[in-house]
């Protein structure tokens, strides 16, 4: 964090917290950066193209709904492909196929190896809800909830906000700032009294489109430079370095009754 102990950001106006999932809260970004490379390299030699690295996560998936993250790679390398359907077949070289191979691979990780919460993460999760804040996930995974399943925090997120219900919602998903705008509707709170905290390139720009109190950036792999070029408020390595400018003792538990919505896409 580039910020001295006497620098650290004030907190306490901050009501919710908005968390992105994969690589905030749970490890599982590395899940992810394992399934797309399994799809992505075998596919791009196939096609003669510019090998698959995972400079091309960052740039091109990280943080973005899955089709839109194989759109996005193909169109690097000058590969067109047919749209396809939601229902198409792994197998299919669509670029709806190819996201659902990915997804096949990515259930697949997540079975084997489960995965657990970043433990700094919990810790800075456990002080905003002391504090009396309001918390909610918003995620451009589909598979959001069962990751907070998996990593036993499921119970902690009364909103979540994923894929699938923005999917249903017909709401764009990041580097636009709309999931994180329903996300603090959900909580009854104005988007100026909540946080976002992100860890991609798309989920920072998400945070900065949108007239949020604060954008915290995690550096997880993206640098710190990008993560405040592209709007982070702050950056931090783990969120626990967060922890004082709380100051949990003068701030007035959120009085807002969040409205209840946990998609189970």
């Amino acid at each position: 964090m580039t910020h001295s102990p006497d620098e650290r950001p004030d907190l306490r106006d901050i009501r919710g917290w908005l968390f992105d999932l994969d690589g905030v809260l749970t490890p599982t970004a590395i899940v992810h950066m394992h399934a797309w490379a399994r799809l992505f390299a075998p596919y791009l030699e196939q096609h003669g193209a510019a090998p698959y690295a995972e400079a091309d996560y960052f740039a091109h998936i990280d943080g973005k709904p899955r089709y839109d993250g194989v759109r996005s790679l193909l169109e690097s390398r000058g590969i067109r492909v047919a749209e396809g359907e939601a229902s198409d077949a792994p197998e299919l070289d669509t670029v709806h196929g190819l996201g659902n191979r990915k997804n096949a691979a990515f259930n697949e990780t997540l079975a084997d190896e489960g995965v657990s919460p970043y433990p700094a993460s919990v810790a800075f999760l456990d002080a905003v809800q002391a504090a009396g804040c309001l918390v909610a996930v918003v995620s451009s995974s589909k598979n959001a909830p069962a990751v907070l399943a998996a990593a036993g925090l499921a119970d902690r997120f009364e909103v979540v906000v994923d894929g699938g219900y923005a999917a249903a919602e017909g709401l764009p998903g990041k580097p636009a700032p709309d999931t994180y705008e329903r996300a603090a509707e959900l909580l009854g709170l104005p988007t100026t009294a909540c946080a976002v905290v992100e860890d991609a390139e798309s989920g920072v720009q998400a945070g900065a489109a949108g007239d949020f109190g604060l954008v915290v950036g995690v550096d997880r792999g993206v640098g710190r430079g990008s993560l405040e070029r592209l709007g982070a408020d702050v950056v931090v390595d783990e969120l626990d370095e967060l922890i004082p400018g709380l100051d949990s003792g003068r701030r007035a538990p959120a009085n807002a009754e969040p409205a209840t919505r946990k998609d189970d896409a």
